[in-house]
């Protein structure tokens, strides 16, 4: 399952990557860009904007309320039944690219002095290069995963 998001919710995005969920989101786009991009990729277009919903009602689209963002976001999970469909941390949540594991060596030059201390197993987004470890935002992010997840 493909996700495009609108640019008012790069949040919703965010999350979604964070769960495993390939969503693609840019910051300022068109709407006729977002409804080529979907028919192309065959994405499901996300959006708070009524006009583009209308344009789409009919196809794979799903209107999202303005509203608190966990709302949003459980909303969407509901609607297509994803909560036993995560595969969460596998997504850069800059760029929507894959993760992979790599070495320390790998990217010791791109860590914090103490993250190199205190860490050894890291991930890196095979697209924007961002480099990932599980330190305390980390631990935050699998809080809120879990505690999501459980509203099942």
């Amino acid at each position: 399952m493909k996700f495009i998001a609108d640019c008012h919710l790069g949040k919703i995005a965010k999350y979604l990557r964070i769960f495993g969920f390939d969503t693609l989101y840019f910051q300022t786009i068109d709407d006729n860009d977002i409804i080529k991009i979907a028919k192309k990729e065959n994405r499901i277009v996300l959006t708070s904007d009524v006009e583009l919903y209308q344009r789409l009602k009919n196809t794979n689209v799903l209107y999202i309320y303005h509203g608190k963002f966990e709302k949003q976001l459980l909303e969407i999970f509901n609607y297509y039944k994803l909560f036993d469909k995560c595969v969460p941390f596998t997504l850069c949540i800059e760029c929507n690219g894959e993760l992979k594991n790599v070495l320390k060596n790998e990217v010791i030059d791109h860590i914090p002095p103490k993250t190199k201390l205190y860490h050894d197993d890291f991930l890196k987004c095979k697209e924007c290069g961002k480099v990932y470890w599980q330190g305390d935002h980390f631990k935050k992010m699998q809080k809120f995963v879990n505690s999501f997840i459980s509203k099942t």
